[in-house]
């Protein structure tokens, strides 16, 4: 009971609430366009004829952006102002999207995404700044910051279900424009019903060390994407040291920065490495097989993009159930057992997969994914509350901003990495299965992708055309296995180190429990 000289913290009323409606709404949105593509990616390949390490980069660069610049645009919000940074992020974010809905070439897609990955980051840190500004009574604050987190995991989850309504009534560039009435919402709502708020004790802007960490990711990516590719050996090799150079670079310059942009040192805490290690493992797991899985349903299975996104909307339920259900089991069980056990089902629904092939029934390859794709919810639901809450409070922006870049990296890793790892997979199996006497120019189509195969097969007589089909679908069908098999190890090695390096963290129940004695 508050006393005079301590008044009671006021509670929100029926306007922050509205506000947090304006803050929730792009949080879900932003992280729904990193899988959003995912249905749309084959509709894309027929429309803009991509190569296959192009059509990668479409899905996977506006994460890798989004990433690179998150902590970056949390310390410019912090001194611009977060609701203006985020007004500006959602108008430059609609009106880009506008622009990528009508783009016909794939290189400008990429820089397109880019862009959008970029306006992201600009949002992403004010939403969840403004809510501590909005809600002052902790109670309250906890309810919005779990509806904030619940969007956030529900956007990841559904984006390929509302992509596949999208394309069954629209086309692929429907993926691009839902987000231009949220944009407006935001736009036209923020300055409304959502104070601004400045922190003038901000650290320095380190923008070079955002580019940095930006090029250290997509130097590695992209000479990951060559080896997957066949490229030429020495130049890859020689980007790839370069790409690490340069991430060593940015980490010394955090170390010897007063303000540095991520706290590097952080990781020496044994909670922060440990849960950010197991959550990064466990999403990019997830990232790469998610990606090609989607494919697999509309290439092999045959199924329209809505159907396809019913056959995801079970596991998404289950997804979303085992999120809300983590922090409660966490309070009576050692949530690095928790996350554990999740991730050791992950391994069982990616050993599943590798026992897919052409002509799987439906009912098993979408049961092989909902026993899959729930594994990766404790460890979303987990990580940031045992990151934040295992440092001093003057180092928890710091902490929540290493959360969430491993939240949006993690998924992003997963399809550059585990993608190219298919792609490459597919392109050693239809080597030596393609059908005699085919054109050059359609075998070469074939042989980069899958999208290539089926567009290229209308060329040619029917006959031939199956066989090119069949012969793509079990090649890509091979790419999907090998990839849940690097995905398996990936997922139990995370399970392992959050089984061992969070053990130390007891129930927060129990944690609860011993602070009040």
């Amino acid at each position: 009971m508050a006393n005079s000289n301590n008044p009671e913290v006021p509670r929100a009323n029926a306007r922050q609430w509205w506000g947090l409606v304006v803050l929730v709404l792009p949080s879900t949105l932003l992280f729904m366009m990193l899988t959003i593509l995912f249905l749309a990616a084959p509709s894309m390949a027929a429309d803009l004829g991509p190569s296959s390490t192009q059509l990668l980069w479409i899905l996977d660069i506006y994460g890798f952006v989004m990433a690179g610049f998150l902590v970056a645009m949390g310390v410019l919000g912090d001194r611009v102002g977060k609701r203006l940074l985020m007004v500006i992020g959602a108008i430059l974010f609609g009106v880009v999207s506008i622009l990528a809905a009508l783009t016909s070439d794939p290189s400008m897609m990429i820089a397109w995404r880019a862009v959008l990955g970029l306006a992201a980051a600009m949002m992403v840190p004010a939403t969840l700044g403004l809510i501590f500004v909005l809600f002052q009574n902790a109670e309250q604050r906890g309810v919005a910051i779990g509806i904030w987190a619940g969007g956030i995991s529900a956007g990841v989850a559904l984006g390929p279900l509302l992509s596949g309504l999208l394309l069954e009534v629209f086309g692929w560039q429907a993926t691009f424009l839902v987000a231009v009435p949220v944009m407006l919402v935001v736009a036209l709502g923020a300055p409304i019903l959502v104070p601004e708020h400045r922190d003038q004790n901000s650290g320095k802007l380190d923008l070079f060390s955002a580019l940095l960490l930006v090029a250290t990711l997509l130097a590695i990516i992209y000479s990951i994407k060559q080896f997957a590719a066949q490229a030429a050996v020495g130049p890859t090799i020689t980007l790839l040291v370069a790409g690490i150079l340069v991430g060593i670079w940015f980490v010394v310059r955090q170390l010897r920065a007063k303000q540095p942009l991520l706290d590097v040192r952080l990781f020496k805490n044994r909670t922060v490495s440990g849960a950010l290690s197991v959550f990064l493992l466990s999403a990019a797991a997830l990232g790469g097989v998610y990606s090609l899985f989607t494919q697999y349903l509309q290439q092999v299975q045959g199924l329209s993009p809505m159907t396809a996104g019913f056959a995801i909307l079970p596991a998404a339920a289950v997804l979303i159930v085992v999120s809300t259900l983590s922090p409660m089991m966490a309070r009576r069980f050692r949530p690095g057992n928790v996350i554990a056990i999740g991730l050791a089902i992950q391994v069982i629904g990616y050993i599943l997969f590798t026992q897919l092939d052409a002509g799987t029934g439906l009912a098993l390859v979408i049961a092989s994914f909902v026993v899959t794709y729930p594994g990766v919810a404790p460890s979303m639901a987990l990580t940031t509350d045992l990151v934040v809450s295992s440092v001093p409070p003057e180092k928890a922006g710091g902490a929540s901003g290493l959360a969430t870049t491993a939240n949006d990296l993690g998924i992003s890793l997963g399809v550059a990495v585990i993608g190219s790892i298919g792609v490459a997979a597919y392109r050693s199996e239809i080597v030596d299965t393609l059908p005699q006497d085919l054109p050059p120019n359609v075998a070469a189509a074939a042989s980069d992708s899958i999208d290539g195969a089926i567009v290229s097969a209308s060329n040619v007589s029917e006959t031939l055309g199956e066989s090119l089909i069949m012969a793509a679908q079990n090649a890509f069908t091979s790419g999907l296995n090998t990839a849940a098999i690097v995905s398996a190890i990936i997922a139990g090695v995370a399970a392992i180190i959050s089984a061992t390096r969070l053990r130390h963290i007891p129930p927060s129940g129990k944690a609860q429990q011993n602070g009040e004695e």
